[in-house]
């Protein structure tokens, strides 16, 4: 499905990256990206997967309790039916949509719309995680952000699953899941097979 650019005059639209590991502050970033946009007087629609209800249904919320509402939709394609005033648009936990949500990015940024998406980018086992490599490819720009290493203090980058299973989606919190640095990343994986 491809929607015809109507720039209408305006400087076209561009798609913003934001993405690290767990507890990194993705979505503390996105609101705050989308608070200034609302200041800005600009029309600001927000998103999140249907699939994401861990702290609330119908928002998204930060790990510091951060909220703003937001749409849940169950399929990317549900972006496009945005009226023609929205200048900004809002994605969290975009590893959780469907493949086709980059080309839904493009499109949204062909009609002059700002995308900004916050997502994990790679899962727990370090690969890259649904369509945010896509994105990342794609976008204008990208800010990679982390987490503190709750073993040893430097830069976290990874989501280390500290929880039993190995489905990729598996939603969850400080019970779950903590931030490590690489090294400390490996050596717990290395601990875990012994």
């Amino acid at each position: 499905m491809f929607l015809e650019p109507h720039f209408k005059g305006q400087r076209s639209g561009w798609i913003e990256v934001i993405c690290g590991c767990m507890f990194s502050g993705k979505t503390e970033e996105l609101i705050r990206r989308l608070k200034r946009a609302k200041i800005a007087e600009m029309k600001v629609e927000i998103f999140k997967p249907k699939v994401d209800t861990r702290y609330d249904d119908s928002s998204i919320v930060s790990h510091d309790t951060s909220a703003v509402l937001a749409t849940p939709a169950d399929h990317s394609s549900r972006l496009l039916r945005i009226s023609d005033d929205v200048k900004v648009v809002g994605i969290d936990e975009a590893q959780f949509f469907d493949a086709e949500l980059p080309d839904v990015c493009q499109q949204l940024a062909l009609n002059g719309v700002r995308v900004i998406v916050a997502g994990l980018d790679m899962d727990y086992r370090g690969i890259p995680f649904g369509s945010m490599p896509y994105l990342l490819a794609i976008a204008e720009y990208v800010t990679k952000v982390h987490a503190i290493c709750v073993h040893c203090g430097n830069l976290a980058t990874h989501s280390y699953r500290l929880a039993d299973g190995d489905s990729v989606v598996l939603l969850g919190e400080k019970e779950q899941y903590e931030p490590r640095c690489r090294a400390c990343y490996q050596m717990g994986n290395i601990l875990r097979l012994k």
